[in-house]
């Protein structure tokens, strides 16, 4: 089975500094339907204006995935990280026992553009970890590259949760085949251009969940890249 969830369709929260599109229920945007998919929580699209950000807050046992489209995001941690996250990098902050940190945008003139994602840990009360990777275009062109696992597989971060998350950019005759297995959950998050899932169209923005299905199978992508997660049933 699979169910499409439009780009329109996800709750929107316009802070003046920060735009920002929740696929699931998050903050000021509650809606019974859409509390998650298996273990993943929480797709927020964010836009943050220059010179502005998250100040420093908390988080606890939570898996927590940056994945930046354009600009810049400086995040600092209580940890003792100072990083800056450019395009093409995918952070990993495991909150376990309670970790502060901060995100901003310091480009001037730029706003930052980038996907927080939230995946809930089948592991409590660890240690807080951060984890930062980067992966070229070329890794993922005409591909699903592995950049999140439960193991660390193939160099992606480590996720501490049953889950694996997949990048892919698809242009023309460019497709990709994954085996699914059907007890399991799988999210396509389309984060721009267009592509089929399953012989089902999607555009920017757009959504396919994917439940009791064997095989995955994009194709006619235009300027399309992708994520797809495969997750615990919950």
């Amino acid at each position: 089975m699979i169910t499409q969830r439009r780009s329109s369709e996800r709750g929107y929260a316009d802070h003046g500094w920060l735009k920002s599109f929740h696929s699931f229920s998050f903050a000021g945007y509650y809606d019974p339907a859409h509390m998650g998919f298996g273990n993943l929580r929480v797709i927020n699209e964010d836009r943050i204006a220059a010179g502005r950000g998250f100040g420093t807050h908390g988080h606890r046992d939570m898996e927590i995935i940056s994945y930046v489209l354009s600009g810049e995001l400086a995040h600092q941690d209580s940890l003792g990280n100072v990083k800056g996250i450019p395009p093409g990098d995918v952070q990993r902050m495991s909150a376990g026992t309670g970790v502060q940190h901060s995100e901003f945008n310091h480009a001037v003139g730029q706003t930052t553009h980038f996907l927080q994602i939230w995946i809930e840990p089948n592991v409590t009360g660890i240690p807080p970890s951060y984890e930062q990777k980067s992966f070229s275009d070329s890794d993922k062109r005409g591909q699903l590259r592995l950049v999140a696992s439960g193991d660390g597989a193939q160099g992606s971060v480590t996720v501490h949760a049953d889950a694996q998350l997949y990048a892919g950019l698809f242009d023309g005759a460019e497709a990709a085949d994954l085996r699914l297995d059907a007890s399991r959950k799988t999210y396509v998050h389309l984060v721009r251009g267009e592509l089929e899932v399953n012989g089902e169209l999607l555009h920017t923005g757009d959504a396919a969940m994917l439940e009791g299905e064997s095989r995955l199978q994009l194709s006619g992508g235009k300027a399309a890249e992708v994520l797809v997660f495969d997750l615990a049933p919950h």
